[in-house]
């Protein structure tokens, strides 16, 4: 099934809740709408459900119009951050209801093979209320693969659950989606969890559409400063610059060796992702000289938080290390590393992966 959004747009009185926008999902793929709270990923999947229409522009289905077509005569299946299950119905049941409904054969097996996949075999003979939210929204996730549905929706479906059980879930969703034949809609606020389930990332900001392209391509070439801000978790640490002879001069007197495209703009904003950052030199390395205001400890990296005099950066370092309040610290990062962006936010320079330019 080929889904294509053709200039829609969607404003609630005076409200304008999604601006003009095309999006065409690869078929069999998964698309990520990745961005913060009321960019308007949910509003874009109500469309795309057949939930709500577009004040203009048209949803099509391989070729032909949907709009206005009512939810329930599309084979759509969705999962939302709330897990809905039928309470009174097992989980065996759950799972089985739209494989019934078509009147299929085999239930008993297909329903043990989702629960197999989704590790919640042992709870087919319970209720949803005697489950813990992750296994809830596990058996949802099960149900929705069992409509098999040429079209899944998922908005932010494990925001509600814990670390622990986020992690094992994506890894699995990752695996599942690999091997389904559904074209898959995931909308996230997460930088983190776009990269892991990889496809295709549709960046939204306030209800624009800001790019559209495989997951690693937008994250390593963001177009604009809006992307790479709403594409960084954490933020990306943003320097401002100005042109000077050979290069770009930061707020410290010190001069970056960066070969610019010929541009009218004077003035720059030079990104940098904190992964960027070291405390260790290595060769072409520049440093630049601080102090540690914070440092927190996540998972398996820690977050260092250092005054210097172009602003405060955050560097991410792998593994665990600690700083005292206050010490003073070196930061090194290598100039082939970072973005650079004019004036209007556009991008001019980018790190070319692999290393170097």
């Amino acid at each position: 099934m080929q889904l294509t959004l053709e200039g829609i747009s969607k404003k609630v009185g005076p409200q304008t809740w999604l601006y003009d926008m095309s999006l065409a999902p690869r078929s069999g793929a998964v698309t990520v709408l990745l961005g913060a709270t009321q960019s308007g990923k949910t509003s874009l999947m109500r469309i795309m459900a057949g939930l709500d229409v577009p004040t203009a522009g048209q949803v099509r289905v391989d070729g032909q119009s949907v709009v206005g077509m009512p939810v329930r005569e599309r084979n759509v299946a969705m999962v939302y951050q709330q897990f809905i299950n039928y309470p009174s119905l097992k989980v065996r049941d759950n799972i089985a209801s739209p494989l019934k409904l078509r009147g299929e054969k085999g239930i008993d097996q297909r329903v043990r093979e989702l629960a197999e996949k989704l590790h919640i075999e042992m709870f087919l003979d319970r209720y949803p209320s005697e489950l813990s939210g992750g296994q809830q929204q596990r058996v949802a996730l099960a149900r929705a693969l069992a409509k098999g549905a040429p079209l899944m929706l998922l908005d932010e479906p494990l925001v509600n659950l814990d670390y622990k059980l986020r992690e094992e879930l994506r890894d699995e969703l990752s695996a599942l989606f690999a091997v389904g034949n559904s074209t898959v809609i995931y909308a996230t606020t997460e930088p983190g969890e776009a990269l892991l389930l990889g496809g295709y990332t549709a960046v939204l900001d306030a209800g624009e559409l800001l790019q559209y392209g495989p997951t690693a391509e937008v994250f390593h070439n963001p177009k604009s400063l809006r992307v790479a801000r709403a594409f960084s978790d954490p933020p990306m640490n943003l320097l401002t610059a100005t042109r000077m002879s050979g290069g770009i001069g930061l707020q410290d007197g010190s001069t970056l060796n960066l070969a610019l495209p010929a541009t009218p703009t004077s003035s720059f904003t030079v990104g940098m992702r904190s992964s960027a950052l070291r405390v260790v030199a290595v060769p072409g390395d520049v440093s630049l000289q601080g102090r540690v205001e914070l440092a927190e400890i996540s998972g398996s990296d820690t977050f260092v938080h250092v005054d210097t005099p172009v602003g405060e950066l955050v560097a991410q370092l792998t593994g665990v290390h600690y700083f005292d309040l206050g010490a003073a610290v070196t930061l090194y990062f290598n100039p082939a590393h970072l973005y650079v962006f004019d004036a209007s936010g556009a991008l001019l320079l980018s790190p070319v992966r692999g290393g170097g330019r």
